[in-house]
């Protein structure tokens, strides 16, 4: 008898597996190898892009930049905008709702963009002229301002670090400067942070009851239609393992292959590349400015005058095809872009450099110069800095950490000798910098800026201005004066622009172009 209810027990179990697995083999699962692990989750608290890239799964914005750069209604049914251009009157869609069934409100709403205005340079730009924030009623978002200013779109529409993500009120509430533990969003996929393997996995599922817009799929807007069931985010610190792995059919998207790379994707014809984001990035150099010897300003311009883009690009990318010397910080091509300020700086005049650092009476100081070492597009940066700096007569301490090291130790404000810092290289994409008020490193309001923490105030008042001016000549003089002032009192050094291509299978289609990596519109056959 025994032998019996065995026998039916492994009977069940077998119908049961194998419904299971049949269930399993109808969902579609996209295997995506991001540029970076994650670790931080809040895209509030860091500016990381891989943060960033990982908010907007999970959540919404109100507004959003399209393919054309030009700023749509998102979470929005409608906005209106008074004559006197100082009431923005702000209606949320009909059913929109947060992860956990709740619906999404206008108070979330106000909460999620309280916190966020206090992190992000333009946020914090934008909110200097918000006389009130406020909810009217469950679907309304008032924003009354106390002088005009085309910055409320732009700002809440911003496609970069700090993106204004909606978060439930109860998660918007955390402190700024705390992250948050609760990954509830409203957007079209589900973290689930059970199945979360750091450094090896990290799982999203869609959210079946996202309600996306009736328009087709363009940048960050339009309707974000998820057309599989999950995604797997697959870290791999090894490239060449993952362009393995995509010819082999074991991984279906890579975000960045490393260029060097690229022949090969292009020799296989399983896979193809595609321009995801059009616009490009950009290489700096962040300094300290609290730090000795970084607090002089001659000293940072000293650096300026060592450095030179194309040894950056060329150590970096390496073909001249996905690369571009500019000495615009406002991105070449695009409307404020100017070399005011920069005609005899970044070409490694060292004489110049050496001038400036005997005149600040640099005392050899050595410069703790943090080095990403897991991500190939930051990798060998820090190298062509330091031989840049020693040739110029600085002193260099280069300390190597990953990037979520990097990320977590350049909010300290330590001395560097005690585990703080005084310059470390990144990379923007460059819809994160193609106006005063949008880029990040140009925020000198002391203890409010990004990490550095540059305090100027005639940068501010200059950015100030721009905010108010609404006469694109007038703007375009203002950035000049901007990018001026930079290169009196350095906040970053801009080290060129850079492009690059994602990596898929054949049967895998839909890829949206932006300046993140969005993973809804895409299909797998």
């Amino acid at each position: 008898m025994t032998g019996l209810i065995r026998l039916a027990f492994a009977i069940v179990f077998a119908v049961l597996t194998l419904g299971s697995s049949s269930a399993w083999a109808q969902k579609k699962t996209l295997r995506f190898v991001p540029h970076s692990d994650v670790k931080i989750l809040d895209p509030i608290w860091t500016t990381a892009y891989i943060t960033r890239n990982h908010g907007y799964m999970v959540y919404d914005t109100l507004f959003a930049m399209d393919a054309q750069n030009e700023i749509k209604p998102q979470m929005l049914e409608t906005y209106e905008v008074s004559g006197d251009g100082l009431i923005y009157t702000l209606v949320l869609r009909d059913g929109l709702l947060w992860h956990d069934g709740t619906p999404v409100t206008a108070d979330d709403c106000v909460a999620s963009l309280k916190r966020w205005s206090a992190k992000d340079a333009m946020g914090q730009t934008m909110m200097t002229f918000v006389a009130s924030l406020e909810a009217k009623d469950a679907k309304t978002i008032v924003i009354t301002l106390k002088q005009k200013t085309g910055l409320v779109l732009q700002a809440l529409g911003k496609p970069s670090s700090n993106v204004p993500f909606m978060m439930p009120k109860r998660v918007a509430e955390t402190d700024p400067n705390k992250q948050i533990a609760d990954f509830t969003g409203s957007g079209p996929f589900v973290f689930k942070r059970d199945e979360w393997q750091p450094g090896a996995k990290l799982v999203y599922t869609k959210f079946e009851k996202y309600k996306p817009r009736s328009e087709p799929a363009s940048g960050f807007a339009g309707g974000k239609v998820v057309k599989v069931d999950r995604v797997e985010w697959l870290p791999m610190p090894d490239l060449q393992q993952a362009v393995n792995a995509l010819l082999a059919g074991e991984i279906d998207y890579i975000e960045a292959p490393p260029h060097d790379l690229h022949p090969l994707i292009k020799g296989d014809s399983k896979v193809y590349m595609v321009d995801t984001n059009p616009l490009g990035n950009q290489f700096a150099l962040r300094f300290n400015t609290l730090a000795p010897p970084f607090d002089n300003p001659k000293v940072r311009q000293a650096v300026f005058y060592a450095l030179n883009q194309e040894d950056f690009l060329k150590a970096v990318v390496g073909t001249p095809e996905y690369y571009k010397v500019c000495k615009a910080m406002f991105i070449c091509g695009t409307p404020f872009a100017t070399e005011a300020g920069m005609e005899d700086m970044l070409e490694s005049n060292m004489a110049k450099a050496k001038a400036l650092l005997k005149e600040a009476g640099y005392d050899g100081t050595p410069i703790v110069l943090m080095h990403s070492t897991d991500l190939q597009i930051l990798t060998n940066l820090a190298p062509v800095a330091k031989s840049l700096m020693e040739k110029a007569g600085f002193k260099v301490d280069m300390q190597s950490m990953d990037w979520q090291t990097l990320i977590a130790r350049r909010v300290k404000k330590d001395a560097p000798k005690d585990g703080g810092w005084h310059a470390f290289l990144t990379s923007w994409v460059s819809a994160d910098l193609l106006n005063p008020t949008m880029s990040g490193f140009l925020n000198a309001s002391c203890e409010k800026a990004m990490v550095g923490w540059p305090c100027d105030a005639q940068i501010e008042q200059l950015r100030d201005d721009f905010a108010k001016e609404t006469d694109l000549g007038k703007q375009k003089e203002i950035a000049a004066l901007i990018q001026k002032r930079v290169a009196e009192y350095p906040t970053h050094i801009h080290l060129g622009q850079w492009y690059n291509k994602g990596a898929l299978r054949n049967n895998v289609q839909g890829v949206v172009p932006a300046s993140a990596a969005v993973l809804w519109n895409i299909s797998i056959d």
